[in-house]
């Protein structure tokens, strides 16, 4: 970076990760308060708060996101006094989901308002890895970073991946359920479908780039998956463990397939599938471990994600 005047506030976890990986993370004064990745910036001053409870259930949380939503407003709220005071040069944001992190028009108001700086707004909107590829050469060359071996580094991990189930019949590659949320449940979109069908899955109820979206627990039985994956949103692998009761406890969980051959897995979403950062790839690497064990260990298991085996239940032998 030749200017050293540089001062970005990130306002997303996925843009701070990518200012991380082009060797920005010092040129960050300010973040969101959901940006805890690299763990060095986790001292710099946060700008951003939710308007509502993390801590209550999935069905309480989805009501108050709607209700504000509704009610035209937004789910997070910016402390316009801290931005002030940093003196931004640059604002990273998105305008890919209200609820994920702060909106662009949020971003834009707050910026109207202050008074020393008028920063540039980098906005990012990302639905399949070829847009975070260009996100991070976006931010790259705003910067006047080269951002040409971090691409080409994630890019080549993706290829080891594909090289690796280039063998595999289709009876060799598993119908996969993924699940954003639980109360309603939600199915994951955007980037998720691609990751899994990159590593040898066959993703059920979404596809490649289209939005998350609600779907009956009926489909779900209808379908009966090979593999089911909690990566539920904002959460971490502790808080899934404890959400996915509103499932387990269903009268027909135990008839699925999935769970009967033990291929029911927990993820710590919020550090991985929920990120459009490079940390894609290292959720691309999980999926793969999940997927195909006999051919991936990158060492994930037991810290990004683990298997949810229910009481009484004795996995068979899978193939």
């Amino acid at each position: 970076m030749k200017d050293s005047s540089v001062r970005i506030v990130s306002l997303i976890p996925s843009g701070t990760e990518i200012l991380a990986a082009l060797g920005l993370a010092d040129a960050i004064v300010g973040r969101s308060h959901e940006c805890d990745y690299p763990p060095e910036i986790q001292n710099r001053p946060i700008c951003t708060a939710a308007r509502l409870d993390s801590n209550a259930s999935s069905s309480e949380i989805h009501n108050e996101v709607n209700n504000l939503l509704q009610s035209a407003l937004s789910i997070y709220e910016i402390n316009t006094e801290i931005l002030e005071q940093l003196q931004p040069t640059h604002i990273v944001t998105q305008d890919q989901c209200d609820v994920c992190a702060v909106s662009l028009q949020e971003v834009e108001q707050a910026v109207a308002n202050l008074i020393h700086t008028s920063p540039q707004i980098i906005s990012l909107q990302p639905n399949l890895l070829q847009d975070v590829w260009h996100d991070i050469e976006q931010i790259g060359n705003t910067f006047e970073v080269d951002s040409v071996k971090v691409l080409e580094n994630l890019e080549a991990r993706v290829k080891i991946c594909q090289q690796k189930i280039q063998g595999l019949s289709l009876t060799e590659l598993p119908t996969v359920a993924c699940i954003e949320w639980t109360d309603p449940l939600m199915v994951v979109g955007n980037w998720i479908p691609e990751l899994v069908n990159l590593v040898g899955g066959q993703t059920l109820f979404s596809s490649p780039g289209k939005p998350s979206a609600t779907l009956p627990w009926e489909t779900v039985i209808a379908s009966n998956p090979d593999v089911i994956v909690f990566m539920l949103c904002g959460w971490d692998l502790h808080r899934t463990r404890q959400e996915v009761h509103l499932l387990t406890q269903r009268s027909e969980w135990q008839q699925l397939h999935a769970v009967q051959t033990g291929r029911v897995y927990i993820t710590d979403g919020n550090s991985y599938f929920n990120r459009p950062g490079p940390r894609l790839v290292d959720s691309l690497e999980i999926l793969a471990e999940m997927l195909h064990p006999e051919i991936f260990d990158y060492g994930y298991k037991g810290t990004a994600w683990e298997p949810l085996l229910p009481e009484g239940v004795i996995p068979m032998p899978i193939g």
